[in-house]
């Protein structure tokens, strides 16, 4: 009976595997932006039967790591994912301190630099400029946020007149409350109210899927629902996943990547950037 069990147990785990393989797709690179002997990239992960001749939805991700290091590799399989289900998903390099010396500021100049590029660009890379939405985690998620919610902060000699706003969000434990009791104050030179997102939350704000644990010990979880608060206070759509027990980064790990990805998947359908069902399997 016992090696009934496991046979079963090993069955069933590999079946949900295989269920769940995500196509791994090799993204294109290109420059969005340069400064001094800097070159920032966009890998852009496209679907495998992309048609020159259609247009596509897209989603932006920036990766975390504080601002100072991280990979635009941390999106690598959510952006494959949803490549595979119909849309260009593209993930941004930005300039972080580890390597630039740069701060919080610069980081999100870079995040609306991309974007902004995205949909000045959206013609020639096959992407419709209304529906650009955005992503990130921690940091990453902190970027997505302030250009959603943030009026200024843009880099110089950009072309205002393209708007920088993405225009759905979807936040992996975000860092969206830069005070005291948040994360970062110490980097915010004093200004924390001029970038951080949840003391900018106005009418207009973008739809918005947030994945918090409720163990995060880097971020604090009441700041994601004052943020769910303030999001229904302007009128605006604010989807708050809590899972019960969940530290930082999560959403990268195990059975929490795919329950995210599959609440991420029928978030951006319910917003007309995808069509039908999931491809993954709980």
């Amino acid at each position: 009976m016992k090696k009934l069990l496991s046979f079963l147990f090993i069955f069933s785990f590999l079946v949900n595997n295989a269920q769940n393989n995500i196509e791994n797709i090799k993204p294109e690179r290109i420059i969005y932006k340069k400064v001094d002997t800097i070159n920032l990239k966009l890998h852009i992960y496209k679907p495998l039967n992309f048609d020159k001749t259609k247009t596509y939805n897209a989603i932006v991700f920036f990766h975390g790591g504080g601002w100072n290091g991280g990979s635009y590799k941390a999106f690598k399989r959510q952006a494959s994912y949803l490549a595979s289900r119909g849309m260009i998903a593209i993930s941004a390099e930005y300039r972080l301190f580890n390597i630039h010396k740069t701060s919080p500021f610069i980081a999100v100049e870079d995040a609306k630099s991309a974007i902004r590029y995205v949909r000045k660009h959206a013609k020639e890379l096959n992407i419709n400029p209304d529906k650009i939405a955005s992503g990130g985690g921690s940091a990453g998620g902190h970027l997505a946020a302030a250009c959603g919610n943030i009026d200024g902060l843009e880099g110089k000699h950009e072309d205002l007149k393209i708007s920088s706003k993405p225009n759905a969000l979807v936040l992996f434990n975000p860092v969206y409350d830069n005070s005291k009791r948040g994360y970062g104050f110490r980097k915010m030179e004093g200004r924390y109210l001029e970038i951080s997102p949840l003391h900018n939350v106005t009418k207009g704000a973008p739809p918005t899927i947030v994945f918090f644990g409720t163990k995060d010990k880097t971020t604090p979880v009441i700041s994601s629902k004052e943020y769910e608060q303030k999001m229904k206070n302007v009128g605006s759509r604010i989807d708050l996943h809590l899972y019960e027990g969940a530290t930082h980064s999560f959403f990268n790990k195990g059975d929490y990547f795919i329950d995210t990805l599959i609440k991420t998947d029928v978030f951006l359908e319910s917003l007309g950037y995808l069509e039908g069902k999931p491809t993954l399997k709980k």
